[in-house]
């Protein structure tokens, strides 16, 4: 391996996690869940990333919305390393946007470096072991191999799919034969026995060059859609925004589809490194000690005459008496209670959540925002009351409502306050009304948070009553 090939990690940020309603939901999607370490999935991943980033330097693909959380999450995570983001304005699943990964690598550290790709919402526990492996992958992809890493399995498992290994590489891997889709139970049990086959989890090694060279075999219209996409955007910002109207023609397919399941020069190197996908309730209560009748519990439950049941609580106690084999999972604004066999099918509640259009498909009680986050404390059909943390430095946009006025109440910090042509500061027990129609700001210019009580009245309060004509954060 040449010791001078850079080696960029590339972290994978999409998707809802429906799965895991109702703590994942659409504005607050698995990679930001906290663990019972107390770090989220986004945290750990950064980090297990910059371990093994030779140049201190990884790349986000994400988009927009979850920007600005996750940047703030990486600050805790991994402080010391070069963090960068490509916002994807939709998602075309995860071949477009490894495309425009390997696009930004190659501008950056030229086509000989190699992309570590990895999703932003799985867990590993050794990390060294993981460490191995990358040093293995690494090895394989500057030679021109497509490479993977695969997971020793541990049980058969139909969730996933599985890579069934050929000869060896030397001492650092195996080539692939084929990839296979998720199996039904019998043919995962045959697959586990014979010891050939690896889970797919959805990491990879690839050197640039490689990876566009056979996208260019294997899906030029996808790899020609993201070059135009490429050469409309403006690829010197940071974070780097692709072209939307480009990118939503680009076609969307999986690398695995793309590419993967075609090449020609494929490698796997296997790995035990404690990893899950934390795809389910059930994957998440493995993560916590049992009692002696099997029960599991996050947070504040108390369980009596219960077995094999798992009780997360964020916000008030839990109970259950005489109860066996539950999920029970309370967020404080939506309880989910769901078999621990069937907790794979919560989509479906999250499916006709979307259907009904109700808000707790998409957002918490707790909403983050680039200024920082507001708290739904009230919310019915005459009035809807927030409470607004700002952080330092946060702005809030330049905007105005037709439906609805506001009224402030300062309750922490000093808060500066445009409405209409007039600006002023308020602290601590000074209240503004804000009536329909007016424009209206609000900044923390102050070195602690402010917070604000917000009581909405009028006729609508919905997110997408909000007219932007001034943002520091683009989403104007």
């Amino acid at each position: 391996m040449d010791d001078k090939s850079a080696l960029i990690p590339v972290i994978l940020s999409g998707g809802a996690g429906t799965r895991l309603w109702p703590v994942s939901r659409r504005a607050h999607p698995k990679p930001f869940m906290r663990l019972a370490s107390g770090q989220t999935l986004a945290e750990t991943t950064v980090e297990r990333a910059s371990r093994v980033a030779s140049q201190g330097v990884t790349l986000t693909v994400t988009g927009r919305d979850y920007y600005f959380l996750t940047r703030d999450l990486y600050q805790q995570g991994a402080p010391e390393t070069e963090h960068h983001f490509l916002l994807e304005p939709e998602g075309r699943n995860t071949a477009p946007a490894i495309a425009a990964a390997a696009l930004w690598v190659e501008s950056r550290f030229g086509e000989d470096a190699c992309l570590l790709v990895q999703p932003a919402d799985h867990l590993v526990r050794n990390v060294a072991a993981f460490e191995q492996a990358v040093t293995k992958a690494h090895a394989l992809a500057s030679e021109g191999w497509l490479t993977c890493l695969g997971i020793q399995p541990t049980h058969p498992e139909t969730g996933f799919g599985y890579i069934r290994a050929g000869s060896a590489i030397e001492d650092r891997g195996l080539s692939i034969e084929a990839f296979v889709e998720k199996p039904d139970l019998e043919t995962a049990r045959r697959y586990v026995e014979s010891g050939q086959y690896l889970w797919n989890a959805g990491m990879f090694c690839l050197r640039a060059r490689t990876l566009l060279d056979a996208m260019a075999e294997h899906a030029p219209d996808i790899l020609a859609g993201v070059r135009e996409t490429w050469q409309a955007s403006s690829t010197d910002q940071e974070p780097l925004e692709l072209d939307s109207v480009r990118f939503a023609r680009v076609r969307a397919d999986s690398i695995d589809f793309a590419i993967m399941e075609k090449a020609r020069k494929r490698a796997v190197v296997p790995v035990d490194c404690g990893w899950s996908d934390i795809g389910s309730w059930q994957a998440i209560s493995e993560l916590y000690e049992t009692d002696a009748l099997g029960n599991r519990v996050q947070g504040e439950g108390v369980l009596v005459d219960s077995r094999n049941t798992f009780v997360q609580g964020e916000k008030r106690l839990v109970a259950a008496v005489g109860v066996d084999n539950l999920v029970i999972v309370d967020t404080g604004d939506a309880v989910l209670v769901a078999s621990r066999e069937r907790a794979q099918e919560v989509k479906a509640v999250v499916d006709e959540l979307t259907r009904q259009d109700h808000e707790s498909a998409v957002f918490h009680r707790t909403v983050h925002r680039p200024w920082g986050r507001y708290t739904v404390l009230e919310d019915a059909d005459d009035c809807k009351v927030k409470r607004l943390v700002v952080r330092p430095g946060g702005v809030l946009s330049l905007q105005r409502h037709e439906h609805r006025s506001e009224h402030w109440t300062v309750v922490g910090g000093t808060a500066s306050v445009r409405v209409g042509d007039e600006e002023f500061d308020l602290g601590a027990g000074q209240t503004v009304q804000i009536p329909v129609g007016s424009l209206h700001r609000l900044e923390n210019r102050g070195q602690v948070p402010v917070e604000i009580i917000e009581v909405q009245t009028g006729s609508y309060f919905g997110e997408d009553d909000i007219e932007r004509l001034e943002d520091i954060y683009g989403r104007a």
